[in-house]
């Protein structure tokens, strides 16, 4: 090699080099609490902050490898650990409904003839009590929630909606009502909740519930912190009086680092729970024992004081089967972590033969197994936004967050912990008596849920 080529390439090497070391990285800082001591710490250190509450945790950004070492060095920040994105559990299936394939008269009847999950948990008696979460505000943390639909808009409250997810800005990613696809996972979560009945497409359990989307989420990926900084925005500024959590992933305990940003979320919901806000979150989709899973931790179901919601679904709904309660194929469980068991559809029928169902005034044909999940709001591909089936925990935690929100309209003024004991009161006991690793304290019941 020439004397000009190894030059050629000692300077590109020194270029590649700068850029890498310019390149930003996120942290999530610990401190005992955050002021201006924190900031200035991290501003010596040559970072920024991207979002910081005042109980003493933070999302940075810094370039260089030492930022880390320099920002500890003062005292100031506690602990620290580089940001990670992670690909959170989606829904184990899901399938969209076509408003085209469907009688040009939509209404919220479907919930009588498709979607079988407000009837499983009993949430029309619920409704003729006159509880429908009125007044309750449900914040949706989850990726990109379409404000537009037109079977959601009127519960959504856009002026406290904000996207705090992480990546390379492109214009969507920094936008709460953005996505990609045609499924938008939060979108669907939503429906679930608070879909209005108005008439149209399908009925949330609480159907005049408040939602508060809070993106964190953006094509499936997030990372940590900017979940743990949806979680603070949500229970403070954002003022929700409950908080889904319809993602999870899996950690080992061992990872020095990993074990740092899981105890960083651990802080993010049991702060939310001081403040006033029940944190709810979906159990995990991989069949997997939480009681015996060795140094696996499923975050956030295991993560601080929140609780954990495992799925059920019927298999031949179409055909007339009513067992709701039968727990779903996929779902993860454990006694020590089930709070209690939702509606989370399942597609365990091994058959792929069509079932007919009547719908309005014509009918719907779908493999009987679709009519095992749970169907509601999806982005779709029209302006008025479309409608899907999908099944997995990341249903089942908004069933129980809707009746929470319920139990909370009934009782404005429930601690948490008040609400978390009326929330596993409002169950049918199933499997063994007692707590069970798959069931918790029971199947959930709407209808016992405001009883008097």
């Amino acid at each position: 090699m020439n004397k000009k080529n190894l030059m050629s390439l000692t300077l590109l090497a020194a270029l590649c080099a700068a850029i890498g070391s310019a390149q930003a990285q996120d942290y999530v800082l610990q401190a005992a609490s955050w002021g201006a001591a924190q900031q200035a710490a991290v501003a010596a250190a040559g970072g920024s902050v991207r979002y910081a509450d005042a109980e003493g945790l933070a999302l940075v950004s810094a370039p260089g490898k030492d930022f880390l070492k320099r920002v500890l060095a003062g005292g100031a920040v506690r602990s620290g650990a580089p940001d990670r994105a992670v690909n959170f559990t989606p829904p184990v299936r899901e399938q969209e409904l076509r408003l085209d394939a469907v009688p040009a008269t939509i209404t919220d009847t479907f919930y009588a003839t498709v979607q079988w999950a407000p009837q499983a948990v009993g949430a029309p008696a619920a409704w003729a009590a006159g509880y429908t979460g009125r007044g309750v505000r449900v914040a949706v943390i989850d990726g990109g929630i379409y404000g537009a639909h037109v079977d959601l808009a009127a519960n959504i409250d856009t002026v406290a909606a904000r996207s705090f997810a992480t990546g390379t800005p492109n214009g969507c990613l920094e936008l709460w009502h953005c996505d990609t696809g045609t499924f938008w996972h939060g979108t669907h979560v939503a429906g679930i909740i608070a879909a209005p009945a108005n008439g149209i497409g399908v009925v949330g359990i609480a159907p005049e519930a408040t939602i508060v989307p809070v993106k964190a989420l953006h094509s499936g990926s997030g990372s940590f912190g900017a979940v743990i900084a949806a979680i603070l925005y949500a229970s403070g500024d954002g003022r929700a009086d409950i908080i889904n959590m319809s993602l999870g992933a899996e950690f080992n305990r061992g990872d020095r680092e990993a074990a740092e940003l899981v105890s960083a979320l651990n802080r993010a919901v049991n702060t939310a729970s001081r403040r006033g806000t029940l944190v709810i979150s979906a159990a995990g989709n991989s069949s997997l024992d939480l009681d015996h899973s060795g140094n696996l931790i499923a975050t956030p179901a295991q993560s601080g004081n929140g609780l954990a919601i495992s799925a059920t679904g019927p298999m031949l709904f179409a055909a007339g089967a009513t067992n709701f309660s039968r727990i779903a194929s996929y779902t993860n469980y454990g006694t020590s972590a089930i709070t209690l068991a939702a509606p989370g559809g399942d597609f365990a029928y091994p058959g792929n033969e069509n079932c007919t169902v009547p719908l309005g005034a014509g009918t719907l044909t779908r493999p009987c197994w679709v009519f095992d999940m749970v169907l509601s709001t999806s982005r779709g591909g029209t302006v008025a936004g479309g409608y899907s089936w999908a099944a997995g925990t990341s249903m089942a935690a908004p069933a129980a967050a809707a009746v929470a929100a319920l139990i909370k309209q009934k009782n404005p003024g429930l601690s948490v912990g008040a609400l978390k004991n009326e929330l596993r009161r409002a169950t049918d006991d199933q499997g063994k008596n007692g707590r069970d690793p798959y069931y918790g304290s029971g199947f959930l019941d709407a209808a016992k849920a405001v009883a008097p």
